[in-house]
């Protein structure tokens, strides 16, 4: 039933495009709406509702990274995936992309069969259910991670992560002490293979950093290997 199907929103000036995606992602079995005028995205999104947003950045008037920031202001769908298709391609561009809240980055001219497996994995590991998580909060110093509410607080006061950063540190977390490459983290959080991607890692490393504020010291930088989570 269409009730039960994930819904995706794509936003790119360019009607081919949107009318691919669309095409491609409807055989998947999601339901699709498109919008070529990107000043319309919070009222369609408002009434439509979306599971993932694709963002295309190059556009009149708002641009993709202006969306996403306005999405990630709105409580409606601050926890919403938004994945970019964009023909920005400069790893300054992609970066920018992550830290504004993006939860992945494609390039323009793109694999239909990867962006169909990439929006998946996003789908995948934004969806949370309890019944799947072990019982009982995990706490290192004064960083408390409640899986049963999928919730962050630092020092007593809650943070609000996307379904990427809850997931990348819930991870690390739980491996506490252990250093964690860079490929293992890309092949566990994101589903991907090789070590192509692994500024995106970093990127999401100092968001959540960040957003770890005091705290931010329990993730540790293992020189030319990856990432660690230190303290009891």
């Amino acid at each position: 039933m269409e009730e039960n199907k994930q819904k995706i929103l794509v936003v790119d000036d360019e009607e081919d495009i949107t009318d691919l995606v669309r095409y491609h992602l409807e055989s998947e079995g999601f339901v699709v709406e498109t919008i070529n005028d990107p000043n319309h995205i919070l009222g369609v999104g408002r009434d439509f509702e979306p599971d993932l947003f694709i963002l295309d950045i190059l556009m009149p008037g708002l641009n993709g990274i202006q969306i996403c920031r306005m999405i990630r202001a709105d409580k409606r769908f601050k926890h919403v995936p938004v994945v970019f298709l964009t023909a920005k391609a400069e790893s300054e561009d992609r970066i920018l992309g992550l830290e504004t809240g993006g939860d992945d980055y494609i390039c323009k001219p793109f694999s239909i069969k990867e962006l169909v497996l990439r929006i998946k994995a996003v789908l995948k590991r934004s969806r949370f259910n309890p019944a799947d998580q072990p019982k009982g909060p995990l706490k290192v110093r004064n960083v408390l991670i409640d899986e049963e509410q999928y919730q962050l607080q630092v020092d007593g006061d809650p943070v609000e992560l996307t379904a990427t950063e809850f997931k990348l540190l819930k991870l690390m977390v739980e491996r506490k002490g252990r250093v964690q490459t860079r490929e293992h983290l890309l092949q566990e959080v994101w589903n991907y293979e090789g070590d192509t991607e692994t500024r995106t890692v970093d990127t999401h490393i100092r968001r959540l950093r960040e957003k770890l504020g005091a705290q931010a010291n329990i993730i540790q930088t293992v020189r030319g290997v990856g990432y660690r989570v230190v303290g009891k």
